[in-house]
């Protein structure tokens, strides 16, 4: 055991090798360690490491008997799939050289082939094209025996199948054949439309199209003689056969288009009877109108709105009666009366793009044109219904120069007009002084002839076709108050010191009087789709911030708001100035008040009467004075606001310069709140209900110092009891703030309170 315990001393173990005679040592340390007794059980330890070894040694067996067998297997497959990858490749050499071989056979009979299927090919387009060829001249001779047999009806509708054909074949690279199409459709169609349009011009002079004079000249045309059947009949069927060839006249006359310049919006060419129908009234209007005649002037353009407009409502009703049923029989989506309307405004169109160049710089010409052209619009939209998608006169107004040129003109009447209504002697006198309900906003006749103007704007610029183009003139709206405030500003510093004067009092109505209609706008419908496209411009342009797009999407803002501001701003300083004002001649007046002898008044019971202290009599006469005097200069809502503010001042002005400056017996106590309550307080009682409520610090401190002796002592016990228990931090004491709301005190604090009880002169004798 002494060796076997020096090897255990001796063996260590290496961790890179596996190191038996270490796990051997560790083994018998393990079984039999330094116990002799345990070398009985050598035997035991011998056979079962025996039985181990022998375990082992069968395992071994047969791992190493069944390995070869499977590796023998796994090589077997690999030899197999290499055999059949060999026969797979030999197969594929085979086959693709059968396939080269066939193709090298093959490849003449596939040229061959080529070039029978491109004759085929060719064939066939030269037999389409004979086809199409054949197709059209059978439709040529179907017409041409149409008209041979008087078949009008059908030679038309022939036609218009033609003219459908021609459309198909558009894409097609078949110039000649295209060519030969269209020539078709233009020989029947100039035949047709030739007999048609001459039979229709003899019915219509029969009807007596067209009416040009006054409405008794349209009798025969909406009467019903003995032969007007006949002829609604021949107008019906001549109509009918005219619509017929419409797709055929879209596709050989090209309608007479204006500039690009005008951005007019596209629409379909009039209808082609409706064409015929107009040229007689087309020829009287360019006879008229054009040229070197005495009708056509440029200073005059009422001749020719007012001659369209006259023209538009004489036909209107037969065109309502005898016109219209004629479409709608046909299926046809037109509106008869308008596209007579559009026919006609179209003539107009071409005659303000020929004049307006020639009258662009003179501004008395241009302006006339323009109010013109304003009231022709007008009547047009809400007597006749135009429809805002056709063209119309905006569309030219609205081109580049013209329309510049009419902002220009624009604003510099504006600014005339400006000039002369506030050097007008009636400027600041409102124009409804003697009817007390229209007058409660007392404007003046500037500011309401200004909001006048302004709105004569808008009208004038609501119905330009482009969101673009109104925000140019909102810009000028924009301009146009700026300018006014700056002008009311200018007359208001050199009224200053007669703040309480009426002109300056009529410049603050007017001021008012502007930013209420203003924000009133701000909610117009028409100003809201601008406030959205001014957003979407701006959005575009990045030039604001994501805070002011925020607000403007959102409506928290308009498009007035920066006016809005700048003229509430400026009212705001002029009614402080007017409060400063009175306020100071106030605080002048109460000089005399604020040294009463409030320490040596007689109590209240050694008096037979109450009545008003005489130092406060001037200081009441100038509230009084001032009050009656705003509020029959001021409007409602300004005269509100005056007041509020000065009894704000006041209030603190009394409460500190009058109460917290003295010491107040029982009588000098008893005055003050007599003073206050029964002839202060009163004098604002014209305007609300509890005037008191605007005079909370002198309402409270009268409260404080009127307290009778015992509420007085308890009063001040429970807030030095507050002030104790604050500093000692003990909670669930009596609270202050509840013993002065119980008393009716909210508005002064905890330390107001002890102040104006220590200003109370007599205290009773309580031994402490």
């Amino acid at each position: 055991m002494a060796t076997i315990n020096v090897r255990k001393k001796e063996v260590t173990r290496d961790p890179d090798h596996c190191d038996i005679p270490y796990y051997v040592s560790e083994f018998v340390e393990r079984e039999v360690g330094n116990d002799y007794d345990s070398l009985r059980k050598l035997d035991n330890l011998i056979d079962k490491l025996s039985e181990n070894k022998r375990q082992l040694e069968e395992q071994v067996l047969t791992v190493s008997s069944e390995v070869p067998k499977r590796i023998q297997n796994a090589l077997k497959n690999a030899e197999d799939s290499k055999k059949s990858l060999s026969r797979l490749l030999e197969e594929e050499t085979l086959l693709s050289s059968s396939i080269s071989s066939h193709l090298l056979k093959a490849q003449p009979w596939m040229e061959d082939l080529d070039v029978l299927i491109s004759q085929v090919e060719e064939i066939e387009r030269h037999l389409s094209y004979l086809k199409w060829i054949s197709r059209i001249e059978e439709l040529s001779d179907s017409i041409q025996q149409y008209l041979m047999t008087n078949n009008v009806p059908e030679a038309a509708t022939t036609l218009a199948f033609m003219a459908e054909l021609d459309i198909k074949l558009q894409e097609s690279s078949c110039s000649h054949l295209l060519s030969f199409v269209r020539s078709t459709v233009k020989f029947w169609h100039k035949i047709l439309k030739d007999k048609l349009s001459s039979d229709f011009e003899e019915v219509l002079t029969q009807l007596r199209w067209p009416f040009v004079g006054p409405p008794q000249s349209q009798a025969l045309g909406l009467a019903a003689p003995a032969s007007a059947p006949d002829m609604y009949n021949n107008l019906e069927t001549l109509f009918c056969q005219l619509l017929k060839l419409q797709t055929s006249d879209e596709l050989l006359t090209k309608p007479k288009q204006l500039p690009e310049k005008y951005s007019l919006p596209p629409s379909p060419p009039v209808i082609l009877p409706m064409q015929i129908m107009l040229n007689p009234l087309q020829k009287r209007f360019k006879y008229h109108f054009t040229g070197n005649k005495q009708t056509n002037i440029l200073n005059k353009p009422e001749w020719y709105l007012t001659q369209v407009l006259m023209w538009i409502g004489n036909h209107a009703q037969f065109l309502d009666d005898k016109i219209q049923p004629i479409l709608d029989k046909a299926g046809s989506s037109v509106n008869a009366a308008l596209e007579f309307s559009r026919g006609l405004v179209m003539l107009i169109l071409e005659k303000l793009a020929a004049d307006i160049p020639c009258l662009l710089y003179d501004d008395t010409l241009f302006c006339h044109l323009v109010d013109e052209v304003l009231l022709f619009e007008r009547e047009l939209y809400s007597v006749h219904g135009y429809l805002s998608s056709f063209p119309s006169c905006m569309h030219i107004l609205s081109e580049e120069s013209c329309f510049q040129r009419w902002l220009t003109v624009e604003k510099k009447f504006a600014l005339q007009k400006m000039d002369s209504m506030l050097s007008s002697e009636a400027a600041w006198i409102s124009q409804y002084k003697d009817i007390t309900d229209v007058d409660e906003m007392k404007v003046p006749d500037c500011a309401e002839t200004f909001m006048t103007l302004l709105l004569v704007i808008t009208d004038r610029y609501k119905n330009l076709p482009t969101a673009s183009r109104k925000l140019q003139f909102l810009g000028l709206q924009k301009e146009l108050v700026d300018d006014f405030r700056i002008r009311l500003t200018q007359v208001m510093k050199e009224e200053t010191r007669a703040s309480l004067g009426f002109r300056y009092c009529a410049i603050l109505n007017a001021v008012n009087y502007i930013a209420t209609v203003l924000a009133d706008w701000a909610d117009n419908i028409f100003f809201l789709q601008l406030q959205q496209a001014e957003l979407e411009v701006r959005a575009e342009s990045n030039t604001v911030s994501k805070l002011q797009l925020g607000q403007l999407a959102s409506m928290e803002s308009s498009v007035f708001d920066e006016m809005i501001n700048l003229l509430e701003r400026l009212k705001h300083d002029m009614l402080t100035r007017q409060v400063d004002h009175v306020f100071r001649e106030v605080k002048d007046a109460a000089k005399l008040y604020k040294k009463e002898r409030w320490l040596s008044l007689p109590s209240q019971a050694e008096q037979a009467v109450m009545s008003l202290s005489s130092t406060a009599c001037p200081m009441l006469l100038t509230l009084r004075d001032r009050l009656l005097q705003l509020e029959q200069q001021l409007c409602h809502s300004l005269f509100k606001t005056f007041w509020q503010m000065l009894a704000e001042k006041v209030d603190v002005f009394i409460y500190q310069e009058v109460i917290l400056a003295n010491h107040f017996n029982e009588g000098g106590a008893a005055q003050l709140q007599f003073d206050m309550s029964r002839n202060l307080f009163p004098l604002f009682s014209h305007y609300c209900k509890r005037p008191e409520n605007y005079f909370k610090h002198i309402k409270e401190a009268c409260i404080i110092l009127n307290l009778n002796i015992g509420s007085a002592l308890l009063l001040k016990d429970v807030l030095q009891t507050a002030s104790e228990n604050e500093i000692t931090l003990k909670p669930n004491q009596p609270s202050a703030t509840a013993a002065l709301n119980e008393l009716g005190v909210y508005k002064l604090a905890q330390k107001d309170v002890e102040i104006l009880l220590n200003l109370r002169a007599s205290w009773p004798n309580t031994g402490k």
